[in-house]
């Protein structure tokens, strides 16, 4: 089973791997740990390199299957073979353009859930914009706007973003703890990586976030659309600067 680093720091940018399993018909690598985002809960994949000497593969996409986080890697050449030893190196500025949007989402997430108790029936993120989809009857101008500020205005007060791994029936005991209408977590998981940004917003949640609310600079909301009677998407994107 591979360690999963981003779980308990989603600063770390390089580390250093043991190969576990090389496929080079599919060019895919499994290490013993790994600090790349393999995917998931509307998080995209991290990329970077991989290096074993002198000898270096892009890392060009990231998947987790079962227990395992499996490479592809780019590139010509024989792969490293098990039991070698590499150090994988992120591709930082992708990976923390994603942690500021991930961060970000839960601050929608957390104004939304406080004003209209609205549950999320959706969600992606990309590197230059987001979507999340809730259970809302309404998304006229008025109160998108509305949202817009209370989000920028958490941002900008600020909140520590913590990261906790409970027992399964300690996390669920706390109120509200998933926010998406079909509850993802599989049954028989043990433990509940759980994030909360400060007291805005307390999530079951595999992803890799900022350390301060403060990190995401602001969002601006850039569409609305309709996808149901009860079911109304937001898009957004980064303030930069």
């Amino acid at each position: 089973m591979t360690t999963l680093l981003f779980q308990a720091d989603s600063y770390l940018r390089e580390f250093d791997a043991m190969v576990t399993a090389t496929d080079d018909g599919a060019r895919t690598v499994t290490l013993d740990q790994t600090a790349f985002y393999p995917g998931g809960g509307g998080q995209p994949h991290d990329t970077g390199t991989l290096r074993a000497g002198e000898r270096s593969w892009p890392v060009e996409r990231v998947e987790k299957r079962g227990g395992e986080v499996v490479h592809l890697l780019g590139g010509d050449g024989p792969l490293p073979e098990p039991g070698e030893a590499v150090r994988g190196k992120l591709d930082w500025e992708r990976r923390y353009r994603l942690m500021r949007t991930h961060t970000a989402m839960h601050v929608l997430c957390g104004a939304i859930w406080r004003e209209f108790g609205a549950q999320v029936t959706g969600g992606q993120m990309y590197l230059d914009r987001a979507r999340m989809d809730f259970e809302l009857d309404d998304l006229n101008p008025e109160r998108v706007r509305q949202i817009e500020e209370r989000a920028n205005a958490a941002i900008a007060a600020g909140a520590p973003v913590t990261v906790r791994i409970l027992p399964r029936e300690e996390a669920f005991a706390i109120p509200d703890l998933i926010r998406t209408k079909i509850n993802l977590l599989p049954e028989g998981i043990a433990e509940v990586r759980v994030v909360s940004v400060g007291e805005l917003d307390t999530q079951a949640d595999g992803g890799t976030h900022v350390a301060d609310a403060r990190e995401v600079g602001g969002i601006r909301v850039v569409g609305t659309r309709s996808k149901g009677k009860i079911n109304k998407r937001l898009e957004v994107e980064l303030i930069d600067g």
